[in-house]
Parts: C-alpha cells; sequence; structure tokens
C-alpha cells in the first residue's frame, strides 16, 4: 500500500511545512484542524494553497479523529494548544492536548495504524536553573512548570502505554525555538518575525537575549515525516537540534544577510532550558544535519520577499 498521511495541526507552522514537503514528494495528505486558515500555507507556497485533502474537525471528538484518520498508513500529529492558550483556558488546553492525543491513538488502534510521529515539547523539562548543566542530559527529569508542559508530558505517557498494550509504534519530538516563515505567534517566535521585518526594511526589537536552541521549521517538518516513517518498536520520546547559539548572533545574522541593520536585541535570557541532548534522535533515525543558520536565514528572507510580491 503506498503511503498517505494524515496531518494534525496542518494550519500551524509546522504543519504547513509537513504538507508541503510531502505533497512535493508526492504524497497524498490529509491535513487536519478546526477551521479553515490559509496564511501560512499561502506564505510558505507563494500565494498557492497545497493541493490536500482537506478534513476540518475537531480533535477533542473521537469520530472526527476517525474519520478523518481512514485509508491513512502515517500520522504526523501536532494539533496542541499552546502555552498562553492553555493558561487561559486549561479545561480545554487538556481536553485538546491530552484527551486529543488519546483519539489519535484510539483511532490507529481501531485502524490499524500503527506509524505515528507526535509533538512534544521542550517545555516536558523544567527552568534552566532546575538543572545542573546548561544542555539538557538524555536522562534529564522531566520537570514542567506550565500547564502545557504538564499536558505535553501526559501525552508522552500516552502514547507509551499504546505501545505497550496495544503494540501501536511512535516517535515523539520535542522540538525548541522553531524559527523561519510561518513562526508567528508565542514569545520565541520573534527572532522570526526579526527576519520578516528585515525583508520589509521595518525597525524590531527582540525583547530578550541569552541562548537557544534555533531549529529551522522546514527541517522540524523533515524530521516529523522521518519519525513517522522510522519503524522502530517502542514509543521513544526524543529532543531534536538545531544550532545552540545565541539571540545576539541569529540577530547579527540577519542583519548581515539581509542587509537591513535597524534590529536590536535584550540581554536577559529566558528562563527555559538552553538545549538538550538529541543523541537519541540520531541514533533512531540518522536525520541530516540541521540546515547551516546562514543558509536557512536566507530561505527565509527569499520566502518572506516572495510573499511580498
Amino acid at each position: 500500500m503506498s503511503e498517505r498521511f494524515l496531518v494534525t495541526g496542518a494550519n500551524g507552522c509546522i504543519g504547513a511545512w509537513v504538507v508541503k514537503q510531502l505533497l512535493e514528494q508526492d504524497i497524498e495528505v490529509t491535513a487536519f484542524d478546526l477551521k479553515a486558515d490559509e496564511h501560512r500555507h499561502l506564505l510558505i507556497n507563494h500565494g498557492s494553497m497545497p493541493k490536500a485533502k482537506w478534513a476540518f474537525g475537531d480533535l477533542t471528538v473521537a469520530q472526527d479523529v476517525e474519520d478523518a484518520m481512514a485509508g491513512v498508513t502515517h500520522v504526523v500529529h501536532l494539533a496542541a494548544l499552546q502555552v498562553p492558550f492553555c493558561r487561559a483556558n486549561p479545561a480545554l488546553g487538556a481536553s485538546v492536548n491530552v484527551v486529543g492525543t488519546v483519539n489519535i491513538f484510539e483511532a490507529a488502534k481501531k485502524l490499524g495504524v500503527k506509524n505515528i510521529s507526535h509533538a512534544s515539547s521542550i517545555a516536558v523539562f523544567g527552568l534552566a536553573a532546575d538543572y545542573p548543566d546548561e544542555k539538557l542530559s538524555l536522562d534529564a527529569q522531566r520537570l514542567p512548570t506550565t500547564l502545557y508542559g504538564v499536558y505535553k508530558t501526559a501525552a508522552e505517557d500516552v502514547a507509551k502505554v499504546y505501545w505497550n498494550e496495544y503494540g501501536i509504534r511512535s516517535v515523539g519530538l520535542r522540538p525548541h525555538t522553531v524559527f523561519g516563515p510561518g513562526r508567528d505567534q508565542g514569545m520565541t517566535s520573534q527572532p522570526s518575525v526579526a527576519i520578516e521585518k528585515a525583508n520589509k526594511k521595518e525597525k524590531f526589537h527582540v525583547e530578550y537575549g541569552g541562548v537557544l536552541d534555533f531549529q529551522y521549521a522546514p527541517d522540524v517538518a523533515a524530521a516529523f515525516i522521518l519519525a513517522a516513517r522510522t519503524n522502530i518498536d517502542g514509543a521513544p520520546v526524543v529532543n531534536i537540534n538545531g544550532h545552540v547559539v545565541g539571540v545576539s548572533d541569529f540577530v547579527e545574522i540577519v542583519k548581515a544577510v539581509s542587509g537591513f541593520s535597524d534590529l536590536t536585541y535584550g540581554t536577559n535570557q529566558l528562563p527555559v532550558v538552553y538545549s538538550a541532548d538529541a543523541q537519541d534522535w540520531i541514533d533512531i533515525a540518522s536525520p541530516p544535519p540541521a540546515t547551516d543558520l546562514e543558509i536557512a536565514i536566507a530561505e527565509s528572507l527569499k520566502v518572506f520577499s516572495k510573499s511580498a510580491v
């Protein structure tokens, strides 16, 4: 049977890139989200909507999920409510992020789908001050400090139970600071906004400094596709890696590549962990190296430039 992918959260930043990359590989895609939202797809596809099969439904409704999953061979599960939305409505956050993940695995059990990748987050870990080293070890304890982190921790464990009890394979990935076209929500989206502003020649200030693990959105999307295709027994959840550099370094590269100098940045380190050991992911899937940071920023500027034409 040829591959057919279900992508949940298809309208998000990573989801839009996953849909784009799969279609470029001539893979059939069912794009699942709560409602239509075209802006990220139009941005990264230069004004055109991808020719996926669109399935609009509610992740918390089991039948909606089952209907969307019918006939697929692989699932990339990205749909979730982020930190501020979980804080504003904890019950809804739990329903989407935990119950929604249960619905994915229940549908997979019923329909016989055994190749799933799903998005966890670096938020399952605590603050940088909670750990002795700047780079988290492979066995670092999960110490979430937000409801979002708690829900993602639960979702990781849901996946393990479905392997232990039903033999459903899955690989969970924990992105850190995703950047690039389409990354337009959340505190750590500001470096991506800086790229967009540089393209428009508009002054912009990133409110923080310090060090982060910058991960290019197309690279992260490719990792989720690779994870869904990785036929490994179990339900491992692994960290992924990018470029661990200062926010100042990132912005200076944006300035150099764009030729626009009116970008500034703060000095305070965000309290999140700086980076995490990704050796388990390398051992499992042998992913390609991260796109060079300067190349990734140049590609991002090109996407923003074409979208403005």
